[in-house]
């Protein structure tokens, strides 16, 4: 038995030889297409690692014609052919086949995560926690470790096991201030070195600055820099809050929270602002940035901020 991504899987009634059950094979553990395929089923919407026994056969999505199951692959023990998720035989890889991501989508592996850091959090086993949500500790072995989709009637059985909500595990409140998860039961908060520090602030991305507003009062932006010749620049207009940075020593910071894990890290850049004004400057800050502010407008003013002091923390489980 041979199969493509995408190919339809077909249990047969043994004893009425119409079809019993089927899926689409959104799973391959072997480069020839050989079982056992990781299999999404059209009734349940779930998806389970299958072998085939010898009630199967393969639907091709191109060729239209079934490859009938046969050999010791077919066998597969007391689950063949059933649906019904099973271990992963000696030696087959767990690498994942699953097609690309349509743009924009949600990353599914991410609930996975979720899952596996809410269960580590109530000290639960993988047997433990499929068993509160009745389903086989395959298919949840299969969700924490690989991108999948689970049905919303998965979702709804692991939240309740977990003690938690479908909108949490899927990564839901996005309007909400991150870090309304629970700490770590046994956090270690670790102070970084420079050179950590200038790693993460990376090439680019979003971070905040403070300064003193034009009425005086203390004001935190977000905006969009870069890191170049380790200066943090950022694009701006120069009568908005973050151009009072100029000609000030202000704060600049950078953080991470990972609410699935409950670890993070922040790192503060504290040191003088000026106006990059240079014309050749400008046209290469312009010309190398990684994308437009994105707040939109005219935003053509660059400001430099020179670290005098660059500091780090970070959180993360004590035995890491």
């Amino acid at each position: 038995m041979r199969a493509h991504l995408g190919d339809q899987l077909v249990i047969e009634s043994t004893t009425t030889g119409t079809a019993r059950r089927d899926g689409e094979i959104v799973g391959l553990h072997h480069e020839d297409g050989t079982p056992p395929y990781d299999v999404r089923w059209s009734d349940t919407d779930e998806v389970t690692l299958v072998f085939p026994g010898p009630d199967a056969h393969i639907r091709h999505l191109e060729h239209g014609h079934p490859g009938t199951a046969h050999g010791p692959s077919a066998a597969g023990g007391h689950a063949a052919g059933t649906g019904t998720a099973a271990a992963p035989a000696p030696g087959t890889s767990a690498a994942s086949r699953t097609p690309p991501a349509a743009p924009g989508a949600l990353h599914h592996g991410d609930i996975g995560r979720r899952v596996a850091a809410e269960r580590h959090r109530l000290g639960l086993s993988r047997a433990e926690t499929a068993h509160r949500a009745r389903m086989s500790a395959g298919y949840l072995a299969y969700l924490e470790e690989r991108p999948a989709d689970p049905s919303a009637a998965t979702l709804v059985r692991l939240a309740d096991a977990l003690g938690t909500t479908v909108t949490a595990l899927r990564g839901g409140g996005a309007d909400e201030p991150p870090g309304q998860g629970r700490a770590l039961r046994r956090p270690r908060l670790r102070d970084l070195g420079p050179e950590e520090c200038r790693a993460l602030l990376s090439t680019h991305g979003v971070g905040r600055v403070a300064v003193s507003a034009a009425d005086g009062r203390p004001a935190v932006v977000p905006v969009n820099y870069e890191v170049v010749d380790d200066a943090i620049v950022f694009r701006t207009a120069p009568d908005s809050t973050p151009s009072a940075a100029v000609g000030t020593e202000v704060a600049f910071e950078v953080d991470h929270l990972d609410e699935a894990s409950s670890q993070g890290w922040s790192v503060l850049a504290v040191g003088p602002a000026s106006a990059v004004t240079e014309p050749d400057a400008v046209r290469r800050l312009t010309e190398g940035a990684h994308t437009t502010p994105w707040a939109g407008g005219a935003r053509e003013m660059w400001v430099s901020i020179r670290p005098a002091h660059l500091t780090g923390r970070r959180i993360s489980p004590a035995d890491e």
